[in-house]
């Protein structure tokens, strides 16, 4: 029977003999379940798979941020991380999948980021201030975080919504927490939620993707003084 185009990608990258590997650059493919489980679940269990897999999402971020998503490839992103194009197939099924893989990655990184820089806060208005000068620093050191996360809503707007509708159900926690500890007033948080999340995403992409021509703190405290007390006299 003859194999599909990814079937034999996929053997190409069963064993040790792959030109990137022969050449000294290349990681053969960690390669982990037991024989016919490997479709069913890519994920890697080994600290050296774990390793391959950031190294391609770090990789993917590059080639999909500069190039886009059409015009980004499969081969570009295993060059980019130094690995055999077999081994790519041993972590994702297509281009799309690592996209998809990438985004939720991105979001889960800029979550995590915040989240260490609000840990100590005293409050949710302090929260609020220094999760906005956070956000700004994490979007200047990724620059293509907003291209990829943008371009998600075009080639996969499924990924697009999770990736808001995570930080909106977090939001949604941290708002409603906050207004039983009489922090915030009283009001819907789901709509709250989605405001706030409008104000970073816009603040970040005039102050960290279009330029970064004044200091983060700064910004993030002209934006909490209008969330704390919006527009009134």
């Amino acid at each position: 029977m003859a194999r599909s185009p990814e079937a034999a990608k996929r053997a190409a990258g069963d064993g040790e003999t792959d030109a990137m590997t022969q050449g000294g650059v290349g990681e053969g493919p960690e390669t982990e379940a037991a024989p016919g489980e490997a479709a069913a679940d890519k994920t890697p269990r080994t600290e050296r798979g774990k390793r391959t897999l950031r190294k391609l999402l770090d990789a993917a971020a590059l080639e999909f941020g500069e190039r886009g998503f059409h015009e980004a490839s499969v081969s570009g992103i295993t060059q980019r991380a130094a690995v055999a194009l077999g081994t790519f197939y041993t972590y994702f099924d297509s281009k799309e999948s690592l996209f998809r893989a990438l985004v939720e990655d991105m979001g889960a990184l800029t979550r995590r980021w915040i989240a260490e820089r609000v840990a100590h806060a005293p409050d949710r208005l302090t929260a609020e201030r220094l999760g906005l000068e956070a956000f700004i620093e994490f979007v200047r050191a990724h620059r293509n975080l907003y291209r990829i996360v943008m371009e998600a809503q075009f080639v996969a707007e499924d990924a697009y919504r999770r990736y808001y509708q995570v930080f909106a159900d977090g939001y949604i926690n941290n708002l409603e927490s906050a207004k039983k500890r009489g922090e915030i007033r009283e009001g819907d948080v789901e709509v709250r939620a989605w405001a706030l999340i409008g104000v970073s995403v816009f603040i970040g992409q005039r102050y960290a993707v279009w330029g970064d021509d004044r200091p983060a703190a700064e910004v993030a405290a002209e934006a909490a003084d209008f969330i704390a007390r919006g527009l009134k006299p």
